[in-house]
């Protein structure tokens, strides 16, 4: 909008320039005049350009480093589900998450009912035998937490690295209880993926409200606030959900 806006002022501008260098230029200096105002025209339409093409050269980049943050977080969260299936809660440590993936495994149950006699109503029911269901989970064998979501890859060893952007930048990671449920949230602030560009760009996209962009200042997944794993990411910037 702010480019439609410029260029319709820049039209403006130039209708009036040429409008009154007609009403009450003289005629002998007129070719200078318009000579300066094409240099003017030409001056103003390469900053139009550069505006529009700084936006679209800063969203391809945006989309390409969005994605590989987005991947590292996903990776994150299937590491932290699995950690949670077997120890009950989730951790804040990267450390602690890494050992895991390198040597956990995780059950693999059944659940299953069966009758049994139930003493407490039979007795109240004076001898009758009175039966109830219970639920039992069987543990069938054990899957290996690396191979089963790194397929033979070590890139979990270097979860914490946000990978772009900023030289060295590692995402936060936080854990605790919300009411009686665990939760986490792993973050890096945009601003952090986009260290190298222009301000006022990294300025706008922290602004993004909408259906198919990351919308506030930060990529996450997880939440501190509420019982919530999925990432605050559309869909086009992955195919691993």
């Amino acid at each position: 909008m702010e480019v439609i806006i410029a260029i319709v002022v820049i039209i403006a501008l130039t209708i009036g320039i040429v409008w009154l260098i007609d009403k009450f230029v003289p005629k002998k200096i007129k070719p200078v005049i318009n000579i300066l105002l094409w240099v003017l025209i030409i001056f103003l339409g390469y900053i139009t350009y550069m505006s529009v093409y700084k936006e679209i050269q800063f969203n391809e980049l945006k989309q390409k480093r969005f994605a590989v943050v987005i991947d590292r977080l996903i990776d994150i969260r299937d590491a932290q589900l699995a950690y949670k299936d077997v120890n009950g809660t989730f951790t804040d440590s990267f450390d602690k998450l890494i050992s895991f993936v390198e040597t956990g495994k995780v059950p693999i149950t059944q659940r299953r009912d069966t009758l049994v006699l139930d003493e407490e109503k039979t007795k109240a029911f004076g001898g009758v035998e009175t039966m109830k269901t219970l639920t039992l989970i069987d543990t069938l064998s054990f899957y290996s937490v690396k191979d089963s979501l790194f397929k033979g890859s070590d890139r979990y060893k270097k979860m914490m690295d946000v990978g772009v952007g900023k030289e060295g930048s590692k995402f936060t990671l936080k854990a605790g209880k919300l009411d009686e449920f665990s939760v986490f949230e792993a973050s890096i602030e945009k601003s952090v993926v986009l260290n190298d560009q222009e301000p006022y760009l990294i300025q706008k996209e922290n602004q993004v409200m909408s259906v198919d962009g990351v919308n506030g200042p930060t990529l996450k997944v997880g939440s501190m606030t509420e019982v919530f794993t999925k990432g605050n990411w559309p869909k086009s910037y992955t195919n691993k959900e």
